[in-house]
């Protein structure tokens, strides 16, 4: 996503209102957790700070498609970003252009949860001499080394 700096430069204006739909390629999906964004927002300002480095103030929303935890199964996962990056070296000055594709795709990477899941009823998750419990449901009896709570004291 280009944006043209010119006005800026030329201090014709003071701030460059950005609102736009964002869509990234294919290839920056490649080695993140991510399978997929729809619906990505911006909606910004950008413009010269106190030490004429390019500033951009805005929110970045919309749906990321990531794999249940528990399930595995696709999921939509909402997310929405403030953003507060400082262009100091990725300004083409001399081209009047700034790409904010990337930093756009970092901050996205940035809000991947760890854990995200949809899965109300674990009871369905189980094999052949396993299943899933719940934290709160875990069984103390079940425990292999529930004896040596004897041996050792309780901790």
């Amino acid at each position: 996503m280009i944006i043209d700096i010119t006005e800026l430069n030329q201090n014709f204006k003071d701030a460059i209102v950005v609102s736009t739909s964002v869509s990234f390629p294919s290839n920056y999906l490649e080695d993140t957790q991510i399978l997929g964004v729809s619906g990505v927002y911006l909606e910004a300002k950008l413009s010269l700070n106190e030490e004429r480095n390019l500033e951009l103030l805005g929110t970045l929303s919309g749906d990321m498609k990531i794999a249940d935890s528990i399930s595995l199964e696709e999921v939509e996962y909402p997310f929405s970003i403030e953003i507060e990056e400082v262009f100091e070296e990725n300004a083409k000055k001399c081209e009047n252009t700034l790409d904010i594709l990337d930093v756009l795709w970092q901050n996205i990477v940035l809000e991947v949860p760890l854990r995200f899941t949809k899965v109300k009823d674990v009871s369905k998750f189980q094999g052949d001499g396993w299943r899933l419990l719940e934290e709160d449901v875990k069984n103390e009896s079940n425990n292999p080394f529930a004896d040596l709570k004897d041996y050792f004291g309780e901790e």
